[in-house]
């Protein structure tokens, strides 16, 4: 006797535009207003404060105020930063000399070789990253100028410990977005490690380190709670010697601006315009020539 199977009614096909797809393309089109909105806001307080410190600062802005120091009464007019200018660049260059080989070579060890170590490395980055720029700057008076005195030199350390866990947190970043597969390659081909690094990993992460960098410059040349206990500022001449007492930028746009006087809050202004120009054309210089070794390893 042959069984018959029941016939069963065929499952209706789900429709594409279930009950669910509404109500996910607005949730899709509210997240993506709120994040143009959100860089709308970024973009907007940005030019804002551009705008803002270039209308001041180009009012008074000028060669006499690249090539002469302040005038000797903070009331009178005329002056300039050119000791500030000059300060910044050799206590900024120092700093920068020191902390960006340890800081390059911290995160590569953290991120290409791991171990217990590097996880104690890691936690004291994020330590000091937290840490005031202010505690940092009493640290190395009572280390260093309460010893030898106030000096460039104090005054680079300061800012090459504030640089350093920013320099190795953004290189730490930039190496773990470099493909594994070009390090399993060239260890395959019977490369070292080191070499590997080097050759291979590095080069490709160049762009992105040169950004870190650049960041971590530009929040240097801007501090000035460090550098109030261990430069501490020189406004009657032009030194050069980090070894002795030295202004900076920072440093005579803050002086100048906690003034009473309208000719010391405009050379304020017209510092901080600068300290802006200075910062920008070094990123600008920074990021194109990481670009053309960029280029050049890769070809």
């Amino acid at each position: 006797m042959a069984t018959q199977t029941a016939s069963r009614p065929a499952t209706p096909a789900p429709r594409p535009g279930g009950p669910g797809l509404k109500r996910r393309m607005a949730t899709n089109a509210l997240g993506t207003a709120v994040h143009y909105l959100a860089v709308a806001a970024t973009v907007g307080v940005l030019c804002w404060v551009l705008f803002y410190v270039a209308e001041q600062g180009f009012k008074y802005l000028g060669p006499e105020f690249l090539t002469n120091t302040p005038p000797g009464n903070p009331s009178d007019a005329g002056g300039g930063f050119v000791n500030g200018i000059i300060g910044s660049l050799i206590v900024v260059g120092i700093a920068t000399a020191v902390s960006v080989p340890l800081g390059i070579a911290a995160a590569v060890y953290v991120v290409e070789y791991g171990g217990p170590f590097a996880k104690v490395v890691s936690f004291l980055t994020d330590v000091l990253i937290g840490i005031p720029t202010i505690v940092t700057g009493a640290f190395i008076y009572a280390l260093w100028v309460t010893r030898y005195g106030f000096s460039g030199y104090a005054g680079a350390i300061a800012l090459a410990l504030v640089m350093l866990p920013l320099i190795v947190r953004a290189t730490a970043e930039i190496l773990r977005l470099v493909p594994q597969e070009l390090r399993e390659a060239s260890l395959a081909l019977g490369v070292t490690r080191a070499r590997t690094i080097f050759s291979i990993v590095l080069p490709t992460a160049t762009g992105g380190i040169t950004t870190g960098v650049m960041l971590a410059v530009a929040r240097a040349m801007g501090e000035t709670a460090p550098l109030l206990l261990t430069a501490l500022g020189n406004d009657l001449f032009v030194e050069t010697n980090p070894d002795h007492r030295m202004s900076t930028l920072s440093l005579q746009i803050f002086s100048n601006a906690i003034t009473g006087y309208k000719a010391a809050q405009a050379r304020a202004w017209a510092g901080a315009l600068t300290l802006v120009i200075i910062v920008l054309l070094f990123t600008a210089i920074a990021r194109f020539a990481g670009r053309r070794s960029a280029v050049r390893s890769a070809g």
